[in-house]
């Protein structure tokens, strides 16, 4: 069996899977959908208020050049997704499709600019309720314990065509880290949504569970995402790295960063947007929790990342910069499309680069923060939603039915959690994803 998938805006890979002859056979294929789907909740419940209704009828049109096919030990079949966009009747974008609004930001950008994005989703996730021993963050001891996740894993992941790069231990009990080599355009979403799904076949063949929640208990160690991004221009050249500018940023590096950083109090709406999400971005918490950009500091909500050159490497080469204040309950392309409006947003309006500032923004006077730019991130995923709709230019990022959509879909999760307790809502978001 073929599945053609969509990630929604609740995060969850959804599709429905057909005949792999089938899916091979005719190049036109496409399977129904339904418009009401982009008003599931992660807990499969409908925004009683969707515009959508009970009507209407859309396809999942397949892109061929983004399968994803692994075989993992133990299994008797195939993993075999291929990322689909969500489309009208007669093949045109649907207006609510996160692949398609991606899609449609990286084209403004190469168009305004010539420029391609590059770049990688980088995941922490955490095994639930396996008998490890203790073991130190970091240690062999800790990854080795968990074998043969790691290999599997990373096998799996390099058959699926993801450049694989790393398997960790991270700092967190039973937590790991999986970063992928940089991919172009959508397929950096696309690697996203495959990564995910191929650790849970993998942790499922072995008959563990894995968690990519925020949080999977308020006094622990949360998990991130990481978005790692770069700009190729057309002669193939790092156009984000200027060694002589300040932060190494070019002049068009410096405004997409700076596009970023002023819309970041409405994008993390969408970046960061589960409930659990506002118990990780906290200060101190090696997470992100103001409008910062920073020169290789892992408290910064946007970094620049440190550039190896050991071994003669170039620094050009691997120079990227990274927006922290992400997590795995959001949409791969609906996060990175907000990303690149933003971007391109600093580009169009030539905004200059953002104070690089290093410290903690919480021993500073209210004052110097605010001459910094440094502002607190909202604190909850009302407070972020209400920013996302205050914002004049971040809220048109989406068409208005997706934005009324995506804004009503969260407000309805929200609903559905009140009143649970810190380790009941991190149970519950634990259990999802």
């Amino acid at each position: 069996m073929t599945t053609l998938v969509t990630t929604d805006y609740s995060g969850i890979t959804r599709g429905r899977s057909i005949l792999t002859s089938d899916f091979e056979a005719d190049s036109g294929c496409s399977v129904g959908w339904v418009p009401a789907n982009q008003s599931l909740t992660p807990f499969d419940t409908i925004d009683p208020n969707s515009i959508w209704g009970s009507g209407g009828d859309l396809r999942l049109k397949p892109d061929r050049d983004a399968r994803y096919t692994t075989l993992m030990p133990g299994a008797t079949t195939p993993l075999d997704m291929v990322m689909s966009d969500i489309v009208e009747l007669d093949g045109t974008p649907w207006l609510a499709c996160p692949r398609s609004f991606l899609k449609q930001a990286l084209s403004d950008l190469h168009k305004e600019t010539g420029l391609t994005l590059a770049g990688a989703f980088e995941h922490e996730f955490t095994v639930l309720g396996e008998p490890f021993t203790p073991a130190p963050a970091f240690s062999v001891q800790a990854f080795r314990r968990a074998d043969p996740l790691g290999p599997v894993v990373m096998a799996a992941l390099a058959e699926a065509g993801l450049k694989a790069d790393t398997f960790i231990a991270e700092y967190g009990r039973d937590q790991f880290e999986v970063t992928v080599g940089p991919a172009r355009g959508v397929a950096i979403a696309d690697q996203a949504v495959a990564l995910r799904e191929i650790i849970r076949e993998a942790a499922r063949l072995r008959g563990i569970r894995t968690s990519f929640a925020p949080k999977i208990e308020p006094d622990t160690v949360g998990n991130g995402v990481h978005v790692h991004m770069s700009f190729v221009d057309q002669t193939g050249a790092n156009a984000l790295f200027d060694s002589a500018a300040p932060g190494r940023l070019s002049k068009v590096g410096a405004a997409f960063a700076a596009g970023i950083v002023r819309h970041m109090p409405a994008l993390v709406a969408v970046t960061a947007p589960s409930v659990s999400s506002y118990m990780r971005l906290k200060p101190h918490n090696w997470s992100a929790s103001y409008t910062w950009l920073g020169d290789q500091d892992r408290e910064a909500s946007l970094r620049i990342c440190p550039t190896p050159t050991l071994g003669g490497k170039s620094p050009a080469k691997s120079f990227n910069i990274e927006f922290r204040a992400c997590d795995a309950t959001a949409s791969p392309h609906l996060a990175l499309g907000m990303l690149v409006r933003a971007g391109l947003e600093g580009i169009r309006a030539r905004l200059p680069l953002p104070p690089i500032f290093s410290g903690d923004p919480e021993a500073l006077e209210a004052a110097e923060r605010e001459k910094l730019g440094l502002r607190r991130l909202p604190q909850s995923l009302p407070a972020a939603l209400d920013c996302l709709e205050a914002d004049p230019l971040a809220r048109t990022f989406l068409a208005p039915k997706a934005l009324t959509t995506y804004c009503g879909m969260k407000r309805t999760e929200i609903d559905v959690v009140a009143g649970l307790s810190p380790a009941e809502l991190c149970a519950r978001y634990a259990g999802i994803y």
